[in-house]
């Protein structure tokens, strides 16, 4: 009885594993966007965003696409810093403006971020023990296809409302203006049409994926076996998730390249579509 209820023990619950996802999300978020807030002013600064361009923020958890307001705006991308690179930057960034500006443009992005986290790693966790149970053999390549399927599920779910809420921010709709954004959008080009952008990102996401988790399940269980150890460490997941993830994003530098240009292009021109709307309108009310 005590062994059953030990191995019970072991497993995580679904909800378990969800609140990990968060917290770990939360937690990458508060590391990494201060590096995006420093990259963005950087390039900000060499050449300054004009209105309607667009560029990409990254939250540590996943890209987002941000467009420029008018150029009187208060943006923080805007801000002037006279900054010299990248340590001159975030230690300006920190005296001038205080420490808070390090994590601007954050909260917004996190509303998508999150449930894509959550979905992406509880799915892999709960994909991964199934496969493991049916696939008796192969072990190795579990990794591969649960790491694939989860991605290509969080990026179905998410990237509709990411792109409801790239458009909300953009025009500076009201839920009503942008109810009926999107259902006009839907009865012209069809419910397909939510999903733009998608094929980019997931000609990125999914082999990046496939890599990461196939790298660190394999630098895992070679670590445990050197040091002798039946569970790996926090020491052991860290090095692995570190050495898998290099790997991964180096290989799949070239298909980044591809996603961003492609994202970017498909919202300038909505931008650009935008703009001409607006001034039809202005020539409809003169006349």
């Amino acid at each position: 009885m005590a062994e059953t209820s030990d191995s019970s023990l072991e497993k995580p619950t679904i909800i378990q594993q969800a609140m990990a996802s968060c917290c770990g999300a939360i937690i990458t978020s508060l590391l990494v966007s201060p590096l995006d807030v420093i990259k963005t002013r950087l390039q900000a600064q060499s050449n300054p965003f004009p209105k309607g361009k667009c560029f990409v923020y990254s939250s540590g958890l996943m890209d987002h696409i941000c467009v420029c307001e008018n150029g009187n705006s208060k943006a923080w991308y805007k801000k002037p810093g006279n900054f010299k690179g990248t340590l001159d930057a975030f230690v300006k960034i920190i005296r001038i403006e205080g420490i808070k500006s390090l994590w601007s443009g954050l909260p917004p992005t996190l509303i998508m971020a999150l449930p894509n986290a959550i979905i992406y790693f509880t799915l892999y966790d709960q994909l991964h023990e199934a496969l493991k149970y049916r696939l008796k053999k192969g072990d190795e390549y579990i990794p591969v296809l649960a790491g694939s399927l989860s991605r290509f599920s969080s990026l179905t779910v998410v990237s509709p409302l990411e792109l409801i809420r790239t458009r909300m921010q953009h025009r500076k709709l009201s839920y009503k203006q942008l109810y009926l954004c999107v259902s006009t959008q839907v009865a012209a080009d069809g419910w397909f049409s939510l999903w733009r952008g998608w094929s980019s990102t997931v000609l990125r996401d999914i082999p990046f994926s496939a890599m990461y988790w196939y790298n660190y399940e394999r630098f895992k269980k070679m670590m445990c076996k050197q040091v002798g150890a039946h569970e790996p460490t926090f020491l052991i997941a860290f090095t692995s998730g570190a050495a898998s993830g290099s790997i991964a994003a180096v290989i799949t530098q070239p298909f980044d390249v591809v996603k961003t240009h492609r994202q970017t292009a498909l919202w300038e021109s909505e931008t650009l579509e935008t703009k001409e709307e607006k001034e039809r309108k202005e020539e409809k009310k003169r006349i």
